[in-house]
Order: C-alpha cells, then sequence, then structure tokens
C-alpha cells in the first residue's frame, strides 16, 4: 500500500487530475490493485492524506519538544516537519479538508508548538515580549513557503527558517 501512496503523492503532485490508471502505472501496479485497496480516487486521497498527516505527527514526536531544549527542539522540529510537508505536499494540502481526524492531529501539533514557543520565551531564546500568537503564525508560514522550495537540504531549509525566525523574535541567542 505505501508504494501507491507514495506513487500516487508523486504523481498527483505534478498533476492533481491524474488518473487512478496513472498512478498504477507509477506505482508499477496493475489499475484493478489501486481499485481493489482503493474503492476510488477519493478513497486514495483520503489515505493518503491520512497518511500524511500520521507522518507529519510522527516528525514533531521525534523531536521531542517537550524535553529537548527550546532552540535545540525548534531547529529538530522544523527539519522534520519541512521533510514531511516536502516529501507529501498533495497530501498535506488535502489533510484537513478529506480527513476530520487530521484537524484533531493538527490541534494537538498546535498545542505542542504552542508549549514549545512559551519555552522558547522562557530560556530567552524568543524576546520576552514577543507575541507567542503572532510568533506561531509567523513560523507556521516560513515553513509553508520553504515547503514550496522542494529542497533536497531540508537541513540546511530549517537552519535559514529558525534563523530568519530568531533574528526577527529572537534574542540572538544560539545565531551564527
Amino acid at each position: 500500500m505505501r508504494t501507491i501512496l507514495v506513487a500516487a503523492e508523486r504523481v498527483l503532485s505534478g498533476n492533481p487530475a491524474a488518473s487512478m490508471e496513472q498512478i498504477a502505472e507509477a506505482a508499477g501496479v496493475a489499475r484493478t490493485t489501486v481499485h481493489r485497496r482503493f474503492a476510488s480516487r477519493e478513497a486514495l486521497v483520503a489515505a493518503m492524506a491520512a497518511w500524511a498527516t500520521r507522518q507529519f505527527a510522527e516528525a514533531v514526536d521525534a523531536a521531542h519538544p517537550e524535553t529537548t531544549p527550546p532552540l535545540v527542539a525548534l531547529y529538530q522540529v522544523t527539519a522534520n516537519v519541512l521533510r514531511v510537508k516536502i516529501d507529501w505536499g498533495f497530501a498535506m494540502s488535502r489533510a484537513l479538508i478529506t480527513d476530520p481526524d487530521a484537524a484533531a492531529v493538527h490541534a494537538r501539533v498546535e498545542e505542542r508548538c504552542e508549549r514549545l514557543f512559551a519555552r522558547a520565551r522562557e530560556a530567552g531564546v524568543l524576546r520576552a515580549d514577543v507575541d507567542l500568537h503572532w510568533a506561531r503564525r509567523v513560523y507556521y508560514a516560513l515553513i509553508h513557503e520553504a515547503a514550496q522550495a522542494r529542497d533536497d537540504d531540508t537541513e540546511a531549509l530549517a537552519a535559514r527558517l529558525v534563523d530568519t525566525l530568531l533574528r526577527g523574535l529572537g534574542t540572538g541567542q544560539g545565531l551564527g
């Protein structure tokens, strides 16, 4: 199934109107195999969205944002999330539309990000006067824009993104 999902992401990213037959061909399977696993194109897109949402949540989990030092966690969350958003851009763009459970996952991730930003402010990574709601909105916008770059070097992309954020909202701690 993962092979079909990966192929579907690749094909639909290039052509959102691609057929199930084109997806099957890209996956190296028969069209009937795709139809056997997914009753419709909508079911396939919903499965992609669910898969991408799980990958997104796992990317945040892997950074241990509650226990890792805030600056390190911010870089790691950023790099991990960028990888998912770049690799699963089509599915991520459909996640909140097609999967009601995705909204709950995103809400949990947002709460974790809120706590991370509060920890970053308490640790002196972000200025004491920073509006954390605004800081997170700027951060999300930067991630969205950075993911559009489709840069292969997500570590460097994450470093540029966090550097940009901290130069505007940070105290200068940890900047090179």
